[in-house]
């Protein structure tokens, strides 16, 4: 008597089963469509990978680039701003693929990966305001 593993896709589970509340919710604001998953793991976990690396390039370029090598080799410390935000959208722009991505994969990691970009969001919304107020002064 042996134990049968049962694989559920997540075409079999979406038929299956009723989504929670907050599933619902969450498809919704991603505007992604009912029915199986229409992205392969593989496509969320390479997004993944370039925008968690975008993001990642900005935090380098704030903390190390501008403020301390900018100025060893002679770089005005104003253009920061100037390279710091197309890079922070377009790093926030990625995150949100990202997110999305997971969801329409149906990925059984999407709500961590969600917080994991939320988080991330976060940090580089915030160099953004601060590039956008060095700017504005």
């Amino acid at each position: 008597m042996g134990v049968e593993q049962v694989v559920v896709t997540s075409e079999q589970r979406s038929t299956r089963e009723k989504r929670p509340a907050a599933d619902v919710f969450a498809r919704r604001l991603l505007f992604i469509p009912e029915g199986p998953a229409s992205a392969s793991d593989d496509s969320a976990h390479r997004i993944f990978n370039v925008s968690i690396a975008i993001s990642a390039l900005r935090c380098l370029l704030s903390y190390v680039v501008f403020p301390i090598l900018a100025p060893l080799l002679g770089a005005a410390t104003g253009v920061a701003p100037l390279i710091g935000i197309p890079v922070a959208l377009v790093a926030l722009f990625f995150d949100a693929v990202g997110i999305r991505r997971f969801w329409l994969a149906d990925h059984r990691w999407r709500w961590a990966m969600t917080g994991i970009y939320a988080t991330v969001m976060c940090m580089v919304t915030a160099l953004l305001a601060a590039d956008i107020s060095h700017l504005v002064k």
